[in-house]
């Protein structure tokens, strides 16, 4: 009896669903993905005024979810340069998947910038005419080629799929861009570098915004170095939740936990790092920036919605924590230990990104502004939710259909 057709696009060696099962996922993702493309008609409509977002925020949700996607996403360019320019042989195994989640969240990224400049049809006016005393201007080219390095790197792993390379002007361009690939993965980390301290620089610059105003090393304020230290902590335990994401919906083994250790190893050790400068920035920032500003620590807080538990929650349940549970070889071996350290690694990145974005802004800087609370609307929502709903679209495709784990076939042995 001949094969369904499906089947014959199924990576080599291994096996998947059946394609109605498939379908009703997919289905389910574009409920999601729907109800996200009609917020987004909304706004490209009738303008940000669909949203919660005003003069006074006019960094929100958008811009917290687009900083901290960009965060978890730095697994890409970190691990591909740890694989190709470090030559560590075992990140081979996950570097595909790497890949993928780096693609999807600096594509889903560029999507919410889209919506968020509020005039998209002069988007290009920041390539034309951009602000060179702008950090801003720097973080737009370098993503924008960032994310022309990810397609890149994206596209050799497209055709690897069993029926593109067997057309021998595929897989010919399919080898050559892999031998090319340490080239990319230089580029790719030099640049996402300096987009991800550049973003934390824009914050530290705001001498009107004690929140996060900070001081300078060499020409930048030291936020700049602690963003770009912040995302290569949580983007390697990302990849490894997406992976085990993957595993648990699919009921099948795509890594070792070795592998998935050796991330966690390398995204903890990164996040003590980050950990050792972030509780110096504090100091600093407690001891001196404030004072000089007329400020005490307690100013800067108010009520449950920017409450200090925030800071305590960022350094202590989401950064000490995670820390030594992924340092410590014993609790690494743990599964549910590793899993929930790589958890509150991202969710840490995460509720950095929401401080500096949202807190910075609700402090009343001015002796006639009080606090002001922002809650997104249903339109901000969505639309995120559409990036979300995306990104698992291409992820399901791409475990699929591409050979996104090179160690799948042996770990499931029973497949044909």
């Amino acid at each position: 009896m001949a094969k369904p057709i499906d089947y014959e696009l199924f990576p080599e060696g291994v096996s998947r669903g059946g394609l109605g099962k498939f379908l009703l996922w997919l289905g389910f993702i574009s409920l999601f993905l729907l109800w996200g493309v009609y917020g987004a008609f909304r706004i490209l409509g009738w303008g940000i005024g669909e949203t919660n977002l005003d003069n006074y925020f006019g960094f929100g949700l958008w811009i917290t979810f687009d900083l901290a996607v960009i965060a978890l996403g730095a697994g890409a360019f970190f691990t591909g340069f740890l694989k190709y320019i470090l030559d560590i042989q075992p990140l081979k195994d996950i570097i595909n998947l790497s890949v993928v989640v780096g693609f999807l969240c600096y594509s889903g990224a560029m999507l919410v910038l889209t919506l968020d400049i509020g005039q998209p049809l002069r988007a290009w006016f920041g390539y034309w005419h951009p602000n060179v005393h702008s950090m801003l201007t720097e973080v737009i080219f370098c993503i924008t080629c960032y994310l022309i390095v990810l397609i890149i790197e994206f596209v050799p792993l497209v055709l690897e799929q069993k029926q593109l390379n067997k057309v021998p002007l595929l897989r010919s361009l399919a080898h050559n861009m892999h031998v090319a690939m340490p080239l990319f993965a230089g580029v790719g980390a030099f640049l996402s570098t300096f987009h991800q301290g550049s973003l934390g620089g824009m914050y530290g610059v705001l001498f009107g915004r004690p929140y996060a105003f900070r001081e300078g090393f060499f020409i930048w304020p030291w936020t700049f170095f602690l963003f770009v230290l912040s995302a290569v902590a949580a983007g390697p335990c990302f990849t490894v939740l997406v992976c085990k994401t993957i595993e648990l919906l699919s009921g099948r083994q795509m890594t070792t936990y070795k592998v998935k250790t050796l991330m966690g190893k390398i995204g903890g050790t990164m996040l003590c790092v980050y950990l050792f400068f972030k509780f110096a920035d504090t100091y600093a920032w407690i001891t001196d920036i404030l004072p000089r500003a007329g400020l005490r620590f307690e100013d800067v807080f108010h009520g449950p919605v920017y409450g200090q538990w925030l800071l305590w929650l960022e350094l202590g349940v989401c950064g000490v924590l995670p820390a030594i549970l992924l340092m410590v070889p014993a609790l690494r071996r743990t599964p549910f230990l590793f899993y929930t350290a790589c958890i509150l690694n991202g969710l840490g990145v995460c509720v950095n990104r929401y401080v500096f974005t949202v807190q910075t802004i609700a402090f009343p800087a001015m002796p006639f502004d009080k606090w002001y609370t922002y809650v997104p609307n249903w339109a901000e929502i969505a639309t995120s939710l559409m990036i979300l709903a995306y990104g698992a679209v291409v992820v399901s495709l791409a475990y699929r259909y591409l050979p996104v784990f090179p160690q799948e076939a042996g770990l499931n042995k029973q497949d044909p």
